[in-house]
């Protein structure tokens, strides 16, 4: 289940939830009722480098030795 951040609009104080993706987001916070909105975040992965799909994706020695890569022999 994904955690969604939220921020107070009076106050500013951030906060996390763990929500379904299904759910509507909050409007309120759901023990104190202060008024609270959802803001985006950065993603917790990142795919960082050249060749990330050559290196960790193929066993090694699969697509060695020239070709398309279409994988049909």
């Amino acid at each position: 289940m994904p955690t969604y951040v939220y921020k107070n609009i009076e106050t500013g104080e951030t906060y996390e939830f763990k929500q379904s993706m299904r759910d509507d987001a909050l409007t309120v916070h759901p023990e104190t009722g202060a008024p609270i909105k959802r803001v985006l975040s950065q993603p917790g992965i990142a795919f960082r480098g050249s060749g990330f799909y050559v290196t960790d994706s193929r066993p090694r020695g699969a697509g060695e030795g020239g070709g398309s890569g279409g994988g049909g022999e």
